[in-house]
């Protein structure tokens, strides 16, 4: 009985692998990075934290690749793509980046992001509490500049 079992289990297995989602990078339409004026030590912060949920840049590994992961990573990636795209970003609306900028800062205050089931293997994810009051603090910063030529409007 152990036999097919296990037998039935690998068959499943194999077949998964036939239903693999989609891993796709679309193409950058406004890259947060590239429009917005940042220092290169915050810049790659945001690139090993966020990038590869939150945006079309994303290292898909060797196990987004083996079903039933694969489901999981590309829900996940969509999902974060989803709430904030870093691809996308608003260039040409102010209230709307600041309004990100500043979703921003309450996930890292809360420590919603980055997501412990993330950082537990993505080390180079895995944020100190300096590097994570420093994020807050430039959000922080930053939205509050995006808002401020509103106000004369």
């Amino acid at each position: 009985m152990l036999k097919w079992i296990l037998g039935a289990g690998v068959v499943i297995f194999a077949l998964a692998q036939f239903i693999n989602p989609a891993r796709t990078n679309p193409p950058v339409i406004h890259d947060f990075l590239a429009t917005t004026t940042l220092s290169p030590k915050i810049a790659a912060t945001f690139r090993a934290v966020c990038y590869d949920c939150h945006s079309h840049e994303t290292k898909w590994p060797w196990y987004s690749h083996v079903a039933p992961v694969s489901w999981l990573v590309a829900g996940d990636v969509k999902e974060g793509r989803r709430h904030l795209n870093f691809s996308d970003w608003p260039v040409d609306d102010p209230d709307r980046a600041a309004s990100r900028l500043e979703n921003m800062g309450e996930q890292l205050k809360d420590n919603e992001m980055p997501p412990v089931e993330y950082t537990l293997i993505h080390a180079d994810a895995r944020l100190t509490a300096a590097e994570r009051e420093q994020l807050i603090q430039w959000v922080g910063q930053e939205a509050a500049k995006l808002k401020s030529p509103a106000k004369g409007k």
